[in-house]
């Protein structure tokens, strides 16, 4: 799955267009590797998204294209926030 998809439908980032100005402007990383919104996002991987001076990291549990609202949490476990 893309990860611009996989910001929006694990609402990591609330609209697909912010995540990928998030992407496009260097503040999300895969594995440590700076990330384009095209990238795919595979369970297992480690997504690190720069908030202003606040940083969130996450692990991938599961990939699904949509979700309800109340299990989208199940999609990743926080590492540090």
């Amino acid at each position: 799955m893309r990860l611009d998809k996989y910001l929006k439908v694990s609402r990591l980032i609330k609209r697909r267009t912010v995540a990928n100005e998030a992407c496009d402007a260097g503040r999300v990383m895969i594995n440590d590797k700076v990330a384009r919104a095209s990238a795919e996002v595979k369970e297992g991987d480690v997504i690190c998204i720069a908030f202003g001076n606040r940083e969130t990291k996450v692990k991938v549990l599961s990939i699904q294209e949509s979700i309800r609202k109340e299990d989208a949490d199940n999609m990743f476990e926080y590492i540090t926030s």
